[in-house]
């Protein structure tokens, strides 16, 4: 090496040192999380992998996760003075947050129904529709904070950022939602969407365009949020189907996009798989 190139390499070996320590000296970024939901944030870090829960681990760290979910009920004053942001990630987190505490209450799950897989959270009579939690100053059970408080909030992808406990349901992120990453959060919820065939997915003839149940169960809210908007793309497309092709489409890959350009597909709506979402002992199949 030349002593011009050595000087060269020893300039840039030292100004990548000086980076690295400037670095160290900061230290990571700070957290975007609400103070609130930090625990939360730390205890999804460490059990959520790839959407999937270590359900068993979890339970070794009961005390702190309990500790969160009787936090989320704030005095109702002060939930009033948040930000529309602010309250919407409450609600997904707490909606979550809820039922990975119902799955821990009644782990590991082995029901009969022949309704439902053996392992699945609808196993434990009544979790979404009969038992009350609390949660800023109100009582309410799940499928209230889903139709009446989330509903109201006219943005129903948040409805695909529920787990709900069930491979079917939303990707568990490992970090809890926060107010200040919403919008691009939400943005992210829909882009992981077409990634799994649970949520949406192209067959190979084109033909078929497979979208998760949660669009035909929330369809109202769907259609009002995204589906009045004209889309000459698709003309002849049901209100449904529009708001559909308005929340996935621009997330699908250019080549998917083109066969959907082409307007001859039929909208299926996909069984909801309600297996638990448990990495327990490797992956569900």
């Amino acid at each position: 090496m030349s002593r011009r190139n050595l000087l060269r390499f020893a300039a840039v070996a030292l100004a990548a040192i000086a980076s690295l320590a400037t670095l160290g000296a900061q230290g990571p970024p700070p957290s975007t999380v609400d103070p609130l939901h930090r625990p939360y944030d730390q205890l999804l870090d460490l059990h959520v992998r790839d959407g999937l829960i270590y359900y068993r681990a979890l339970r070794g760290s009961r005390g702190a996760f309990d500790r969160y979910v009787a936090s989320l009920d704030v005095p109702s004053a002060e939930y009033d003075g948040w930000a529309r942001p602010r309250q919407i990630a409450f609600w997904i987190n707490a909606y979550n947050a809820f039922v990975i505490e119902s799955v821990l209450d009644a782990y590991p799950i082995s029901g009969r129904s022949s309704q439902f897989p053996a392992n699945s959270l609808h196993q434990v009579p009544g979790v979404f529709e009969k038992q009350v939690r609390r949660a800023a100053g109100r009582r309410l059970t799940l499928d209230e904070i889903e139709k009446s408080v989330l509903a109201g909030f006219g943005d129903p992808r948040v409805f695909l950022a529920l787990g709900r406990g069930a491979l079917g349901g939303g990707r568990l992120r490992s970090s809890a939602f926060s107010s200040d990453t919403l919008e691009a959060d939400l943005v992210k919820v829909a882009a992981e969407c077409v990634t799994r065939h649970e949520c949406a997915s192209i067959d190979a003839s084109g033909q078929v365009l497979a979208v998760t149940a949660v669009f035909s169960w929330r369809e109202a809210d769907f259609v009002k949020a995204f589906g009045g908007d004209p889309m000459p793309a698709y003309p002849g497309r049901s209100p449904l189907e529009k708001a559909i092709l308005r929340v996935l489409a621009p997330h699908f890959l250019p080549g998917e996009r083109q066969t959907l350009a082409k307007n001859d597909f039929a909208v299926r709506f996909t069984p909801f798989d309600w297996q638990l979402n448990d990495l327990t002992g490797g992956r569900p199949r």
